[in-house]
């Protein structure tokens, strides 16, 4: 039986846990910063480098769910491990690789499977095991924010690694960061047997079959899907929809990113906070109605320094804050025992409109010479992930007793 006497202390696993993400999403949200000079040292269009982020997102969310399934089996620890490997190699094959073909899969291959064993999903479901049932949503939020941070702190840094010592000695450095800074976290989330074992008496295949057949999981997918395509979207494209907008100086993009991390440590913790108290379905449906709302405000302003920043911190505060609140309704629907496995499934969904965004953005931009269309696209979907969250059933779902032999 679960007792807190036994588990891993909780201010230990967010501490370690935090700085696995502080470091894997916030070199992450970087990438962006290499489109332009990777893509001029190696005469290639936007389109390939966006295609290569697009295929990384798009195999962290196949990854996701076997990453999940991986750490709720075998445990976190040895999960991040394999990342944090998986994050040297693949920062290393885009620091070394230029053939176009090769770049791509390669680093959507490595970068992908890293991300899949450092980020939410495969982190989550220690957090959501270690953390009372009270206070799991909150402890969802407090992981989000380390997240945040790492795009805070890191972004001002890799900017300036390209700038002081060119952009594959950037990679360099990132790639010895990932082992000589996770590997230790990962010792700290470690999680006995029994923990992990706690729940319904399922397979993995029953919990999968249960949770694709139960309605409110699949909103849940449909709602996650719009919130990878406007964030990667934005996260990669925004330094260069400013350059063709005039705004030239490459510090209004890293101080507007930056900007998105630092106010998102608030809206991710707020949200966790907020979910303990009120409906998580309404908060998913006023964030992403408030994101269509302010991305519409943003192309509708004059465009300048200043309405740059007070777009990243009025997106920052909604960046991220889907995450407590989603991980927290998968938790209170499914319980804890596969919770790893059923985020990465979630995030699967995420990341397939990850892929659309990013590439779409290079893709559309490459034809029609600007990005209008896809800014068009991410407000209709913000009024679409609202309202499809609205119905969600966020109540435990009720099983069939077992039956006894």
């Amino acid at each position: 039986m679960f007792t807190a006497a036994r588990a891993p202390q909780l201010k230990t696993v967010l501490l370690a846990s935090g700085l696995v993400l502080t470091l894997a999403m916030g070199v992450r949200h970087g990438f962006g910063f290499w489109l332009q000079p990777i893509s001029q040292a190696h005469g290639w269009t936007r389109e390939t480098f966006s295609l290569a982020m697009a295929l990384q997102n798009l195999m962290w969310g196949v990854f996701g769910p076997f990453a999940g399934m991986a750490a709720d089996r075998f445990g976190t620890a040895r999960v991040v491990i394999a990342g944090a490997l998986f994050y040297m190699f693949g920062l290393l094959w885009m620091a070394l690789v230029a053939q176009p073909t090769l770049f791509i899969v390669g680093s959507g291959i490595l970068i992908g499977a890293a991300l899949a064993c450092t980020a939410f999903g495969a982190i989550s479901g220690i957090i959501g095991r270690i953390a009372p049932a009270e206070r799991r949503s909150w402890a969802f939020g407090i992981s989000s924010a380390a997240s945040s941070f790492g795009q805070f702190a890191l972004m001002p840094v890799e900017q300036q690694l390209i700038s002081s010592s060119g952009w594959q000695n950037a990679f360099f450095v990132l790639a010895a960061l990932q082992v000589l800074v996770m590997i230790p976290m990962a010792f700290k989330l470690r999680e006995p047997a029994h923990i992990t074992g706690h729940g319904p008496q399922q397979s993995i295949l029953e919990a999968t079959r249960e949770a694709f057949a139960y309605r409110p999981f699949l909103f849940l997918l449909a709602g996650y899907f719009v919130c990878g395509f406007q964030l990667v979207f934005i996260g990669v494209h925004m330094p260069a929809y400013l350059r063709d907008k005039g705004i030239i100086d490459p510090n209004v993009a890293v101080i507007a990113l930056a900007l998105i991390g630092l106010f998102n440590i608030f809206g991710s913790y707020y949200a966790g906070h907020l979910g303990g108290r009120f409906p998580k379905r309404y908060l998913l449906a006023t964030i992403y109605i408030t994101r269509a709302v302010v991305i519409a405000l943003f192309l509708l302003a004059p465009l300048s320094s200043w309405s740059v920043y007070i777009f990243a911190c009025a997106m920052g505060l909604l960046w991220l804050s889907t995450v407590p609140l989603t991980n927290g309704v998968i938790a209170g629907i499914f319980g804890v025992k596969y919770l790893s496995m059923l985020s990465g499934f979630v995030f699967f969904s995420h990341q397939v409109g990850s892929f659309l965004g990013v590439w779409l953005g290079g893709y559309l931009y490459t034809r029609q010479g600007n990005y209008d269309m896809v800014w068009g696209i991410t407000i209709a979907l913000g009024v679409f992930a609202a309202l499809i969250n609205l119905p969600i059933n966020e109540k435990e779902i009720v099983r069939a007793p077992a039956v006894l032999a």
